[in-house]
C-alpha cells in the first residue's frame, strides 16, 4: 500500500467520478488489512457516509486495530476492491475470500435500530 502521507477526507459527493474512489477519501481501516496480513472481506457505506474495510474475522474496535487510510491506496493492492465504490450509503459488501464476489446488503449498526429512550 502507498504510505505517501497527503490529507485524507472523511466524505467527499457521491457517487463518485468514473465510478471509482477518489484519491483522498479517507476510510476507518483495520490494520490487518491496510498491512496486508489478511484480505479486505467486508466493505461498509455507512448511512452517515463514511467508509470502513475490514477483515470480517478480527474486531475493528479494539484498541489499535483500525486506523485511517486512503481507499484508492488499498485498491492499488487489492483491484477488486474498486468494485465496491458503487456502494450505495447504507450497505455492506461481504466476501468469503480474495477475489471471491461481493455480496451486498443493507447495514446498520446494531444501536441504530433499537429507539431513542
Amino acid at each position: 500500500m502507498d504510505n505517501t502521507s497527503h490529507p485524507v477526507l472523511r466524505q467527499v459527493p457521491f457517487p463518485f467520478p468514473d465510478g471509482r474512489f477518489p484519491h483522498d477519501l479517507g476510510a476507518v481501516v483495520q490494520r490487518t488489512v491496510a498491512e496486508g496480513r489478511l484480505p479486505a472481506l467486508v466493505v461498509i457505506h455507512d448511512s452517515d457516509g463514511d467508509w470502513m474495510v475490514g477483515d470480517g474475522v478480527n474486531d475493528p474496535n479494539l484498541p489499535d486495530a483500525s486506523g485511517v487510510y486512503c481507499l484508492a491506496s488499498l485498491v492499488q493492492d487489492d483491484a477488486t476492491l474498486a468494485g465496491t465504490a458503487a456502494l450505495q450509503p447504507g450497505f455492506a459488501a461481504y466476501r468469503d475470500g480474495p477475489g471471491l464476489p461481493w455480496t451486498v446488503e443493507p447495514f446498520s449498526f446494531d444501536d441504530e435500530d433499537e429507539p431513542d429512550t
